[in-house]
């Protein structure tokens, strides 16, 4: 009973997070820029129209996190959850290095990760998925995202790299 109640606060608790971060993008609530100002962003990393790329991120986070919330096609609402926090990691963090005080990767690897651990272990018996019946085949489902993910890393175009300022020395 302990590790469902753990799984609900858990898928709970990310898949909620992930709803409000894909709104920010979607309709700019909670603080966030909407369309234009993701879009915006997101042509600056290169990622263009940056308008289409804004509303398929935004669209999977908002989805997959209702999914990964209620527990309902778990596997679908990971790998929404999964596309988008790879592409962030491979093409906004992974050149910053591991730590978030860089702007690094370690935030989104742990979203991705317990997206995918709810995913192998199952939802738990508090779920919808258990009520109406629902059986996904995780592992395929899974790989079929995880491959959807890296085309989509390979395909998008390259952010340009931009030139540092040098640190100033103190005098």
């Amino acid at each position: 009973m302990l590790a469902d109640l753990g799984l609900l606060l858990l898928r709970v608790v990310v898949g909620v997070l992930f709803m409000g971060h894909g709104l920010q993008k979607l309709a700019g609530w909670f603080g966030g820029h909407g369309l234009a100002g993701t879009g915006q962003w997101l042509e600056g990393i290169g990622l263009r129209p940056g308008r289409a790329w804004a509303l398929l991120a935004g669209a999977l986070e908002t989805v997959g996190g209702l999914l990964f919330a209620l527990g309902l096609f778990t596997p679908l609402g990971t790998v929404f959850i999964s596309a988008v926090m790879l592409m962030a990691i491979a093409r906004v963090h992974w050149a910053k290095g591991p730590w978030i005080t860089n702007g690094g990767y370690e935030h989104a690897l742990t979203k991705l990760t317990a997206a995918i651990a709810v995913a192998l272990v199952g939802p738990g018996a508090y779920a919808l998925d258990r009520y109406v019946g629902v059986t996904l085949p995780v592992a395929a489902v899974l790989a079929a995202g995880l491959l959807a993910a890296l085309l989509v890393v390979a395909v998008a175009p390259r952010p340009q790299a931009v030139a540092r300022p040098e640190a100033r020395r103190a005098a």
